[in-house]
């Protein structure tokens, strides 16, 4: 298994990867304090505030400690807060999570660092077998308060087990919470709101988006399970989430200069999913397109494109269309933006949608 790490010097500019703004979330539980940040400055922030403020509160995993993680999300953790609060596991991810499971059936709250997305496979069956289920098999007497931060998703010139987006592997999972941040903003608040549940949160980080920047609160903490309608529009919802939104809203942009007024959704809670909130913002367009990474497939895509025909098939003036990877083992880095969603792909998916303009 490799743990070779990837430089900041290697990774996507900021100007590459500029994060969609939206507006900020209404709960807000002290004074105001924003500053403008990376979404991997924001999530060491989260993860520093949660240490601060809950002692029960551990980080663990690969390079983790004194290397601050392949992506220098936990950087200065460990000097600040000890290695008995942030530190180093063997490369044994079934151990991990199965470590995180005794601690949190012992009072802590441990947040457990995937090196990358394939990496987390070997423990899927205690996130399975155990994380997922051993609040109800216990009728709520063991809670499961464990986070799982999975860096996930291509654009970063990786290879296989290194780009791959095993985001439906988990939201097929009942039990957990499948979350994916696509902004500074959403990767603080959200991972403020994640180590605060007394449930297990799987929280998938685009690894593209690592270096993007934008204005962050830090005293907003957001709720989970709650989508965001990030841009308004008339004629056409586009539902993503995470890494594919600043696809979406991109792709919003181009439509505006069409002639065309686009709304996008951004998802953020995969499961469990905001039905009221994607769906009233597919009412009110009557036409929607779904974007996202990952294999299409038995997807996620898949399954929101599914709920939409049936909760607003009546309200529906086209198909509801979906952009996803392609259903092949993800790409060397040479061929890798063959098989991401991007603003053509998107705008070829649009003028399919029944216009009475056709173009």
């Amino acid at each position: 298994m490799s743990t070779a790490t990837l430089t900041q010097t290697d990774a996507p500019t900021a100007a590459d990867t500029a994060a969609p703004q939206r507006p900020a979330d209404t709960s807000q539980a002290a004074p105001s304090t924003v500053e403008t940040m990376t979404m991997a400055a924001a999530l060491n922030r989260a993860l520093a505030d949660s240490l601060e403020e809950d002692g029960r509160v551990l980080i663990f995993g690969e390079d983790v400690g004194a290397l601050g993680g392949v992506f220098r999300i936990t950087d200065g953790l460990t000097a600040r807060f000890g290695e008995d609060r942030c530190f180093d596991t063997p490369l044994a991810e079934s151990g991990i999570m199965g470590s995180a499971v005794g601690m949190a059936m012992n009072g802590m709250i441990p947040v457990v660092e995937m090196q990358f997305d394939a990496f987390a496979f070997p423990a899927f069956e205690q996130v399975v077998s155990h994380v997922a289920k051993l609040g109800n098999r216990t009728k709520g007497a063991t809670r499961m308060p464990i986070v799982v931060r999975i860096p996930y998703g291509g654009g970063i010139g990786g290879v296989e087990h290194h780009c791959d987006s095993s985001e439906a592997y988990y939201a097929h999972t009942p039990g957990l919470t499948v979350v994916s941040p696509a902004t500074p903003q959403d990767a603080y608040s959200l991972l403020r709101a994640a180590i605060a549940s007394p449930d297990p949160v799987i929280f998938m980080e685009p690894k593209k988006l690592y270096w993007s920047k934008g204005p962050v609160d830090t005293s907003i903490v957001a709720e989970l399970r709650q989508a965001q309608v990030v841009r308004e529009g008339t004629d056409l919802t586009l539902i993503s989430y995470g890494p594919s939104l600043s696809v979406a809203t991109a792709a919003a942009e181009a439509a505006e200069a069409e002639g065309r007024s686009v709304q996008v959704v951004d998802v953020r809670t995969l499961t469990p999913f905001d039905d009221k909130t994607v769906m009233d913002a597919v009412r009110g367009t009557g036409r929607a397109i779904v974007i996202a990474e990952a294999p299409g497939f038995a997807s996620v895509a898949s399954e929101i494109q599914a709920r939409v025909f049936e909760q607003c098939f009546e309200y529906l003036e086209a198909p509801v269309r979906k952009v996803a990877g392609f259903d092949v083992p993800f790409p060397s880095p040479k061929f890798e933006h063959w098989n991401l969603p991007d603003v053509d792909r998107v705008m070829d998916a649009i003028d399919t949608l029944h216009w009475e303009d056709a173009r």
